[in-house]
């Protein structure tokens, strides 16, 4: 397996709010935060670190994968919302996360905001978690296209964030990759300012450059407005 990450202020932003990480052999996460003054980047960097310290102290050869992820989302959620309780600077402070732990052919995820995971393989890119956030749910619904989407003057609005609320649902599930196959995990920063055909054609042509591909998306975004932090992690199953 390879992998290639990379984090970008983007072109508006004072800061970047945007946290990840990657822990061989296996453990991969993202999160956008949102909040007043360092807020958001408290809440990202607390979700990436809460999560990934329960995962690598609680995981076992025979553990439920699925759940073990729920979990740790679980306690970073009770962690940032304690904290936003008890510091007044980090007053309605939240995040999203989207997180990847693999076994062999098999990824496990687990998702809470509309930072994304995709899959691509020979039949295309593929968007494997859902966006919880009003824009989505229209696109759902049928009342707007993904195209739309883009442009709408909501789609920053979450339905569901790590951190704002005492309790919280977890997305969780399972996909497989094989040979060839490439993971992405990346903020709304990437998929704001890039459609999804322009990101799998990137991908593909750099296939065999995974480095430039993720600094190729980031580039394209940034020339598309660089609206947002930017965040991405490619992760290529080179096989055996």
């Amino acid at each position: 397996m390879l992998v290639f990450a990379k984090s970008d202020i983007g072109l508006i932003r004072q800061t970047n709010e945007d946290s990840y990480a990657c822990i061989l052999p296996g453990l991969f996460l993202v999160a956008d935060g949102m909040g007043g003054h360092v807020a958001g980047e408290v809440a990202s960097s607390l979700a990436v670190k809460a999560v990934s310290d329960y995962i690598q102290n609680h995981f076992t050869d025979g553990c439920n994968r699925e759940a073990l992820l729920e979990q740790a989302i679980l306690e970073a959620n009770e962690l940032i919302f304690q904290m936003s309780k008890s510091r007044d600077d980090c007053a309605g402070m939240g995040t999203t996360i989207s997180s990847v732990l693999l076994d062999g052919d098999t990824v496990y995820w687990g998702h809470v905001g509309d930072s994304r995971i995709y899959i691509l393989s020979t039949d295309g890119l593929q968007q494997v978690t859902s966006d919880h956030s009003l824009v989505w749910e229209l696109v759902q619904s049928g009342n707007i296209t993904k195209e739309e989407a883009h442009s709408h003057p909501q789609r920053n609005m979450l339905t569901r964030a790590v951190g704002t609320s005492s309790q919280i649902k977890v997305d969780t599930g399972s996909t497989v990759w094989r040979q060839g196959d490439f993971i992405l995990l990346c903020t709304d920063g990437l998929t704001n300012m890039l459609d999804e055909g322009k990101i799998e054609r990137i991908i593909s042509e750099d296939r065999y450059d995974g480095e430039k591909a993720v600094t190729t998306l980031i580039t394209a975004a940034n020339q598309a407005g660089g609206h947002d932090n930017i965040t991405a992690i490619l992760l290529q199953n080179e096989g055996i």
